[in-house]
């Protein structure tokens, strides 16, 4: 999995979050991107790239971002190419499959 911090703003207040984390989880094989952590538990205002194959690009990723009034800034080259070099020798891995995976997909269903 990789794991990328990056700067991530609501749109329509003054609120940002300089810790969010951006990446891709290859057992998922999507992009994902975690943002404004509650305080008081592990509860997250953002948490998108939860499904198989959610957001296979930063572009969708980004679209999903700006839909429910969230923006980040631009990756830097290094990190974009990195993400991207990620997703390329990940992107063919198959579906996991076995208990964990059909629990998942089960809950995912709900």
């Amino acid at each position: 999995m990789s794991r990328y911090t990056i700067t991530v703003t609501a749109t329509g207040d003054e609120r940002f979050d300089p810790d969010a984390v951006i990446g891709y989880d290859p057992p998922l094989r999507t992009f994902f991107l975690q943002a404004f952590p509650d305080e008081t538990d592990d509860d997250l205002a953002l948490w998108l790239g939860t499904s198989d194959r959610e957001y296979e690009t930063l572009d969708a990723l980004h679209v999903a971002a700006l839909a429910k009034g969230f923006d980040f800034m631009p990756l830097p080259v290094e990190s974009s190419g990195s993400l991207a070099a990620h997703f390329a020798t990940e992107a063919d891995r198959p579906p996991h499959d076995g208990p964990l995976a059909a629990l998942l997909r089960h809950l995912q269903s709900k």
